[in-house]
């Protein structure tokens, strides 16, 4: 599990002055590039490679608000690596805090320029297999 913190921003907050609920998803990007980051790549190298990882599929469940100025952390992980497809699930809390505020998950395919479905690269399979192991 790698870790990543960010400190809300007050536009990342809505009317009531909570984080509104599909910054929860950004956040979510923010711990992958931070994997792969902590893993010895990034997301742009696979990029350079001619490889991409849309998100297919998304899921967000919301236990708690976070708010204006909060330090959040988020723990991602690798769930599942299979052969054209990644699955990366994260948590959400306050810095210095163990309550839960936010846990998902994303679902990945891994595609070429064209939009065609690939293997994932042995490189990048590399990689993330110890987050996953």
């Amino acid at each position: 599990m790698v870790e990543a913190q960010l400190r809300v921003i007050y536009g990342d907050t809505d009317q009531m002055g909570v984080v509104y609920y599909a910054n929860y998803l950004r956040y979510f990007e923010l711990g992958r590039s931070e994997l792969f980051r902590a893993m010895g790549g990034s997301y742009r190298e696979l990029e350079c490679q001619g490889f991409m990882l849309p998100v297919v599929e998304a899921s967000c469940s919301y236990r708690a608000p976070a708010r204006y100025d909060d330090l959040l952390l988020v723990r991602t992980l690798v769930l599942e690596l299979r052969r054209a497809s990644i699955a990366f699930g994260y948590q959400i809390r306050r810095k210095g805090e163990e309550q839960l505020l936010c846990e998902g998950k994303t679902l990945h395919a891994c595609l070429d320029r064209a939009g065609r479905p690939r293997r994932i690269p042995e490189s990048v399979a590399q990689l993330l297999r110890p987050a996953n192991a």
